[in-house]
């Protein structure tokens, strides 16, 4: 479930959130205390946080499973994670491989490559300098939107799983760093963006191609911050992880992607799920359903 793990009763903190005591904390245990709820004099984080004044703008920190706040926003990874795109995506790779006569390995091999910016697997996968990276990825996308976009399938059990955490009002929406243009065709074309209130994903000019970054804008866009709303991202990689890790957000990674389980906790997830019916349950379990 999405929660912090224990605190050390005796770690102190001024209102600025500056650490006086003990440094050592789980990330998002402590952020601007004064966007946070009252409860009885004291303050409460998210993740049940209670931080109590015991001076002059000085607070002591403690955890409480007893106000743990409700899961309310669930930021979803595209590839991996609700599609798997790998086939079209492969295809594509070794078309723009092709082109640069750049021979391309096995397939099971290239499975690995699936997940990160296209940009960085050209460049630290197959060595290219920018130029060829620029090459590269217009001619994937020359056979990737009229073909590849489509050799996709909906992992088993996704819909259903979206509908009800819809139907439990938990606000859902991506952060994907596929480019916008191409996300909104996957997710329309297989009618799962009527469950989505916003589609993040990067953008088409590389000028917002990193997980954080996209994390940043779906954020910005929604009004929302790990601050004033409890958030999880949900994904199959560690890149993902990374990603949400910098905008103080857990993930629960999934192992029906293309990541596997000692990539996933190497991370850092808060939890694992080996399938949808699962990672429903870890959801609707942190929201209150």
């Amino acid at each position: 479930s999405a929660r912090a793990g224990p605190i050390n009763s005796t770690i102190m903190y001024t209102h600025q959130s500056t650490v006086v005591g003990e440094a050592d904390i789980a990330l998002n245990c402590v952020h601007a205390l004064f966007n946070s709820a009252n409860v009885g004099g004291e303050r409460v984080l998210r993740f049940g946080v209670i931080c109590t004044p015991v001076g002059d703008n000085l607070w002591q920190c403690h955890y409480s499973p007893m106000v743990i706040r409700d899961l309310d926003l669930i930021l979803f990874d595209l590839d991996g994670t609700l599609t798997d795109s790998g086939p079209g995506i492969l295809s594509c790779i070794e078309y723009a491989l092709e082109d640069q006569g750049i021979p391309f390995p096995e397939r099971d091999q290239m499975r690995s490559y699936l997940g990160p910016p296209l940009a960085v697997t050209f460049g630290e996968v197959f060595g290219m300098n920018d130029q060829q990276i620029t090459i590269a990825i217009d001619k994937y996308r020359e056979r990737y939107h009229d073909v590849g976009l489509f050799e996709n399938s909906v992992y088993q059990g996704v819909p259903e799983l979206l509908s009800e955490l819809q139907s439990a009002g938990l606000r859902l929406v991506t952060a994907t760093s596929k480019p916008e243009y191409s996300a909104t065709r996957i997710l329309q074309h297989f009618e799962l963006d009527q469950y989505f209130e916003f589609i993040g994903a990067a953008a088409l000019d590389g000028t917002r191609d990193s997980k954080s970054l996209v994390i940043q804008h779906t954020l910005e866009t929604t009004n929302t911050n790990p601050t004033s709303h409890n958030m999880i991202m949900i994904g199959d990689r560690h890149h993902d992880v990374h990603g949400a890790r910098e905008h103080g957000i857990d993930t629960i990674g999934v192992l029906w992607g293309y990541g596997d389980t000692a990539e996933l906790e190497d991370a850092g997830v808060s939890e694992l799920a080996a399938n949808t019916q699962i990672l429903k349950e870890l959801l609707l379990n942190s929201s209150g359903s």
